[in-house]
């Protein structure tokens, strides 16, 4: 395929990127209506309650393509049905099998696309082309002079088949493509029938271009006694993730017939070696997408320990202690005086003060109350993860469920300084939210657009948790510890009055990505603890409560009591957002 030329910067680069994705745009909605008006099959895909605005002007974001270096990438939404699982399992566990529809004229495919059939149509698959490289010198690329970016498989290895054996089952058959060397899959092809697939029907990758990938989510089993008749399908993602991470997911699926574990897989995801980063969100699109999707955050109604700015916090008597010094010192509105950098070493940390401003201090101030923003790239910058930390004062005790019954506790869980975030993600080809990602104690849960609940427009709920402050796509009880046995910490939300609109109470701290852009307040560099070291005397209380339960139950709750996180028992001080692992990582789950 004849290479295109597009080193092109300032305002020129900006013209390119919009003839082309007017061109895209134009290919793609006349393949996907012709291919909808000649099959009643074409799937329908999940979109937004309400239209995505016209961002503001900038270099790559939401212009339908992203650049990669040498190949740039498309997305495709539009799916048509090729095979479903239905007659081999029941009908929450049934997968449908797609293929791509409204790919525009000169890009490749890569593989197809599946997901669970009781879902809405929500995923993408990327396509791609090659264009020329305008990279400098010091890009991560190698070979590029000798091998092309893009080539044909040599041929398709067939994975698994199913041969219809009623009217009611189909046939299908999935084929992983044999890539040259030098060159990676990145995807399966699945067809209806036994005759291996065309090599131009798909590409293959140079390896370099590629990275690699990991399966994390299982999505279909068919089972059977013979290991050769098995069949398994995982979803997957990238294995270097994160905000340094250069992994770019594709939207495939990973398949096996007798797999084991622990083996590398045979297919790869892409690689971002473009360190430009065209199609992150400049400064004015940021605060567009956050007046845009920025969601409302509810406090239990019976929430006592609420949020409050930083400022708030430190004007209002928040102490600087330093090791060794009995006294405490006041800290300036912006944390100026806070020691800033190094390590959590012990030698500095904050605490409320020890006169009668302690308890008015512990209730925050909800009227003064923000969300501090870190935006970061994700997936190799196919994505935007906007991060929004909430600031509590002060986090109050745990209440322990035990079947019917819930026992408060009267310090287990209580410290001062409070850290919790939600993320969006953020989809850089169209500017969508993809996602929101609930952070919960030691974990967490990303919620599909689709599966959020909404207050305006498509800015979404999210429920804070009483006194612990978790964050959740929905009101309820839930349990941190054994659903099953109905034993562990309860964490209640619920709606109310108490809440704050993250589309207008935000102020965004952080976007490394934009060098100079964005200043990060002195605060932020404070990398000790936010609240002092303390130990309670759990075991006591806990032992109580084991002592006073029938012997059925001592031995699985003081086991759960043992799985239960270090800082439900105030063990270390809460340290600031840029000391957690997800503010550089990608988060847990």
């Amino acid at each position: 395929m004849e290479k295109e030329k597009r080193c092109i910067v300032g305002s020129e680069r900006k013209e390119v990127w919009e003839d082309e994705t007017m061109e895209v745009r134009r290919n793609s909605n006349a393949i996907a209506e012709s291919s909808s008006s000649s099959s009643s099959s074409s799937a329908q895909t999940f979109s937004l309650r309400f239209p995505v605005p016209q961002w503001p002007q900038g270099q790559g974001f939401a212009s339908g393509l992203v650049n990669l270096g040498e190949i740039e990438v498309f997305k495709v939404t539009r799916f048509e049905f090729i095979w479903s699982s239905s007659a081999l399992l029941d009908t929450k566990k049934v997968v449908t099998f797609y293929k791509l529809v409204g790919v525009p004229n000169g890009f490749r495919i890569l593989g197809h696309y599946c997901q669970p059939s009781h879902k809405p149509l929500c995923g993408f698959v990327l396509v791609v082309r090659e264009v020329e490289n305008c990279l400098p010198e010091t890009a991560d690329i190698k070979n590029h002079d000798k091998l092309p970016p893009l080539k044909d498989p040599l041929g398709y290895k067939l994975v698994w088949h199913q041969n219809a054996a009623s009217q009611e089952m189909s046939s299908v058959y999935f084929w992983l493509p044999m890539p040259p060397q030098g060159y990676k899959a990145l995807g399966y092809f699945v067809t209806n029938k036994p005759g291996e697939p065309e090599l131009d029907e798909m590409c293959c990758v140079r390896i370099d271009l590629t990275d690699r990938c990991q399966d994390y989510h299982e999505i279909l089993a068919v089972d059977s006694r013979i290991l050769e008749f098995t069949f398994k399908v995982w979803s997957l993602r990238p294995c270097d993730r994160g905000m340094l991470g250069k992994g770019v997911s594709v939207g495939t699926f990973f398949c096996s017939s007798g797999q084991t574990t622990g083996e590398e897989l045979p297919i790869a995801c892409l690689k971002n070696i473009n360190h430009l980063l065209p199609a992150m969100p400049n400064l004015q699109q940021i605060h567009a997408l956050i007046e845009h999707y920025g969601p409302t955050v509810f406090f239990h109604p019976q929430e006592i320990y609420l949020p409050s700015s930083v400022d708030w916090f430190f004007n209002n008597g928040a102490l600087l202690y330093r090791k060794g010094v009995s006294v405490g010192e006041g800290i300036d509105a912006t944390g100026s005086n806070l020691p800033g950098g190094g390590t959590n070493d012990g030698r500095f940390w904050i605490d409320l003060p020890r006169d009668g401003c302690k308890n008015f201090l512990k209730c925050g101030d909800l009227k003064s109350a923000r969300l501090y923003v870190h935006v970061k790239p994700a997936h190799g910058g196919s994505f935007t993860d906007i991060a929004m930390w909430v600031f509590c004062p002060f986090n109050g005790p745990a209440t322990l469920k035990i079947g019917m019954k819930n026992i408060p506790l009267s310090k287990i869980g209580e410290h001062v300084g409070d850290w919790e975030h939600f993320t969006l993600r953020i989809c850089n080809f169209n500017g969508e939210l993809y996602s929101i990602y609930f952070s919960q104690h030691s974990g967490g849960e990303w919620v599909d657009a689709h599966g959020l609940s909404y207050i305006e427009g498509n800015k979404a709920i999210v429920y804070s948790s009483k006194c612990g402050h978790a964050s959740y796509p929905r009101p309820g009880t839930y349990i941190q510890g054994s659903s099953k046995l109905g034993i562990g910490i309860r964490n209640d939300a619920a709606r109310s009055n108490l809440y704050v609109d993250s589309s207008i109470h935000y102020e965004l701290i952080a976007a490394e990505y934009l060098g100079n852009d964005v200043t990060e307040p002195p605060w932020l560099q404070f990398m000790r603890q936010w609240g002092p070291k303390i130990v309670y005397d759990s075991k006591t209380e806990l032992d109580k409560i084991i002592n006073a339960l029938p012997r059925i139950l001592k031995y699985p709750v003081k086991n759960l009591f043992n799985k239960f996180p270090v800082e439900l028992y105030g063990e270390e001080g809460p340290t600031g957002p840029k000391e957690k692992n997800n503010w550089i990582q990608d988060e847990r789950w």
